[in-house]
């Protein structure tokens, strides 16, 4: 019972009152289906008795006809009442579904808007750790299989209902029988708890399974210009295969016991029902009428109650699924970004670090950090892979928390700012640029609508990134496809074209993290050229793996073991620091 009020408040949490709703639509349905079926005892009666018979205070759905309706028993009566409550039950009914299914695409929606909200405002760093394969799953195939958990689950509450209903109504037409129907019924349900427990057990292997499946295929798609150039594409494959073989293997063994469960539903049912029947006729002596109602009413409820364990079952064959969403979104909550208040308006002055140091794992990354970057500065860090450069621009985005000491923006500290209101304030281009598969304008403008000052932006943007000349030359301009990833355009176009997209933004300040150090000499120099366009206007922070390219940069900081080393232009490193020496030379600069 734990488990079901467990299932019952998840679902509650999205669905709220309509979950009452849709209990006291099947109550109705039961209850006009239990009265319709109960119409049938005085029907047999004046078909036996003939009409001039008076049924009347003879049994109690007969009284309740009289009593409650209203109505004389005769032929015509009770045959238009039957007609009446079955067709008020068809109502009932469609009613039922209807509400079934728009509540169904109510929770889906709500569960999806409802992740998507906890992953956007998930920490990166709590990210990195993450299963990208259990991340996909969750969100695709994971979402229909927690929709399709609900309808079992929504079958099995109304199934639920009916059965209730039903035993109330036998119960009062003959308790003796109804008990013995139902001890039969609770005796099944004992027999069928080890089959539930395997369903649920084989469930949530197959949602494992599938985190692996998805996970080893978006590595597939990745990397698939290297598994097909080096000859691993088959071999990958394999894998691939061996996953769809356990995935199929562990469906077959959840379908085989709900197919057990279906085979034996009515078997079952006419076996504890003729026991029943057995019992009460050889021992018991009671009102044949009543005895066929309460059999009526019974062999429904049996029905239903069949129903509701193979409903439970289907729904135990994706209880893993529900589980893993459950844990998912807590896990969300529990890396939730910790915002302030603040909105950040542009950078006014300064940014400063002070006292700034950074854990990962328990190792130190940047130890005691301070450092001043005025407002329009260019500023370079170098130094060895490791030193720490990712990380000092990761904290100054947001993306990172120190672990001592604080980063402050015209002296407020960053914990302090709406890191959204930060974020769309800051441009950052990377070595492995992000393209869309979309137009180019949607690339550069992220979906913005084509108006006249959009257009306007998008241009003035393409012509600072300097690849308006190449656009230009394409014959459906803007409008041209770029494939997965930018597979039609060279890398030194993907770099002007991740830069585009970041003016376009209109931006306070650009961080480059070695945007450029994959590309050749040429193509870099022209990037380099167009950036330096932009310097005094944009605070820009750059990381530089080639050291030419930083000879114009206002300040230089060495880095070293996630420390400062050394702080000054081009030029006075290059009289001062024995280190910064070095690098040149080996640079042959």
């Amino acid at each position: 019972m734990k488990n079901k009020f467990r299932y019952f408040s998840y679902f509650y949490k999205y669905l709220g009152y309509r979950l009452w709703i849709t209990f006291f639509v099947s109550l109705f349905v039961g209850l006009l289906d239990g009265i319709g079926l109960a119409l049938f005892l005085p029907l047999l009666k004046l078909v036996t008795n003939g009409e001039t018979g008076d049924p009347s205070g003879e049994d109690p759905v007969s009284e309740f006809v009289v009593s409650y309706l209203g109505v004389f028993p005769t032929l015509i009566n009770i045959l238009g009442l039957i007609l009446i409550f079955f067709s008020l039950k068809g109502i009932a009914k469609f009613l039922e579904g209807y509400i079934r299914v728009k509540y169904q695409q109510y929770f889906m929606s709500r569960l999806r808007i409802s992740n998507i909200d906890l992953l956007n405002s998930y920490e990166f760093k709590h990210f990195v750790k993450a299963d990208v394969g259990r991340i996909q799953n969750t969100f695709t195939g994971e979402v229909s299989k927690v929709n399709t958990a609900l309808r079992y689950y929504f079958k099995s509450f109304q199934y639920g209902v009916l059965v209730l209903v039903y035993v109330i109504m036998a119960f009062i037409a003959d308790p003796l029988f109804s008990f013995m129907v139902v001890a039969g019924g609770i005796l099944v349900n004992f027999l069928f708890k080890e089959l539930y427990k395997r369903t649920k057990y084989f469930s949530r292997k197959l949602t494992s399974q599938n985190h692996t499946f998805q996970d080893l295929l978006i590595q597939k798609v990745a990397f698939f210009k290297y598994l097909k150039t080096t000859g691993l594409n088959d071999a990958f494959g394999r894998m691939l295969k061996n996953k769809v073989k356990v995935l199929e293997r562990l469906q077959l063994r959840i379908g085989i016991i709900d197919s057990l469960l279906a085979a034996l539903r009515e078997p079952v049912v006419v076996l504890i029902i003729a026991i029943a029947i057995y019992l009460q006729v050889g021992y018991f002596s009671n009102d044949a009428g009543l005895v066929i109602l309460s059999l009526l009413l019974l062999y429904r409820a049996l029905t239903f109650f069949m129903s509701t364990q193979e409903q439970w079952n289907f729904f135990l064959g994706v209880s893993g699924s529900l589980e893993n969403m459950e844990n998912f979104s807590e896990e969300l909550k529990a890396g939730k970004e910790i915002n302030g208040n603040l909105n950040f308006i542009g950078l006014q002055k300064t940014i400063s670090f002070n006292k700034v140091s950074f854990n990962y794992d328990g190792k130190e990354v940047l130890h005691d950090i301070d450092l001043n970057i005025d407002k329009n500065e260019t500023v370079a860090l170098v130094g060895p892979s490791g030193s720490g450069k990712s990380t000092f621009i990761g904290l100054i985005s947001g993306l990172l928390r120190p672990s001592k000491g604080e980063v402050l923006i015209d002296g407020t500290a960053l914990t302090d700012l709406n890191l959204s209101s930060l974020k769309s304030r800051i441009g950052y281009v990377s070595q492995d640029v992000n393209v869309f598969n979309d137009t180019i304008f949607n690339n550069v403008t992220f979906w913005a609508e084509k108006t006249s000052e959009n257009l306007k932006r998008y241009e003035t943007a393409v012509k600072k990134a300097a690849i308006d000349s190449f656009i230009n030359e394409l014959s459906m301009k803007e409008e041209t496809l770029l494939g997965n990833n930018g597979i039609n355009l060279s890398g030194g176009q993907k770099q002007r074209l991740a830069i585009a997209r970041e003016l376009y933004k209109e931006v306070d300040l650009l961080l480059m993290d070695e945007a450029t150090s994959a590309l050749d000499g040429e193509t870099e120099a022209i990037i380099q050229q167009h950036i330096e366009k932009l310097k005094g206007s944009l605070t820009i922070i750059v990381i530089a793996h080639r050291l030419a390219t930083i000879k114009n940069a206002d300040k230089i900081v060495i880095l070293k073991n996630g420390k400062i080393q050394e702080v000054g232009s081009y030029k006075d490193l290059m009289e001062r620091s024995k280190e910064f020496k070095e690098m040149t030379a080996l640079q042959n600069l």
